[in-house]
């Protein structure tokens, strides 16, 4: 839901909807109050190389089994999209 707001506030601003920007701005600081504590940049980056140990993953091929495992510990608490672009590139060939 916090994301669908964020996601209405550009738009409405792109449309020059001030006041409707302006209330899903309210209702997304709103649901935010609600959502559990966001991980850091470093705490993120220490789960993804957990999960990559734990799995045994050496490449592109095993994201699933990566993303599988973070899905459950991070889920609410971190932005899965950015999770799995920090794992597709832990996980690309040097």
């Amino acid at each position: 839901m916090l994301k669908q707001r964020r996601d209405s506030i550009t738009q409405y601003e792109a449309a020059g909807r001030k006041e409707l920007a302006d209330a899903e701005k309210f209702e997304a600081q709103l649901l935010s109050a609600y959502m559990p504590a966001s991980l850091s940049s470093g705490e993120i980056a220490e789960a993804i190389a957990a999960a990559v140990t734990e799995t045994g993953a050496a490449g592109p091929g095993d994201m699933g089994k990566v993303m599988a495992l973070l899905k459950s510990k991070l889920a609410g608490r971190a932005d899965m999209t950015e999770v799995s672009k920090r794992v597709k590139a832990a996980l690309a060939p040097q």
